[in-house]
């Protein structure tokens, strides 16, 4: 079962408003329109970058991973989130607001750049 829009919110209720959109059979969880945080298969994964993911790694979680016709796939820039922070909102807010920052640099770097001089 999918995360629904009001389990999000309640989650995620020390982060600020957030919302819920379905894809490839779990969600993606945005706020300030960028996805930080995605749910499969009843599992919490947050955005990562390299600096972030030894964070994850020291808790012993692993990045989210799928079969495919071809093999196992690994997405290292999402991880599953420790299970303990299900219980401490506000530790978990800290989490996700990193994963947000992540998620906008990332955003940000992707936006093509105007040249000096340039017309829209």
């Amino acid at each position: 079962m999918a995360l629904e829009a009001d389990e999000a919110a309640e989650l995620f209720r020390k982060l600020g408003p957030v919302q819920v959109r379905r894809m490839f059979g779990g969600v993606g969880v945005y706020h300030a329109g960028a996805m930080f945080a995605l749910e499969a298969a009843g599992t919490l994964y947050l955005k990562a970058d390299p600096a972030a993911a030894d964070a994850f790694r020291s808790e012993g979680c692993e990045p989210f991973s799928y079969e495919t016709t071809t093999g196992r796939r690994t997405i290292t820039s999402f991880w599953r989130a420790p299970e303990r922070l299900m219980d401490e909102p506000d530790e978990l807010a800290l989490w996700a607001r990193r994963s947000v920052a992540i998620a906008l640099a990332k955003k940000d770097a992707a936006k093509p750049r105007r040249r000096k001089g340039a017309r829209s």
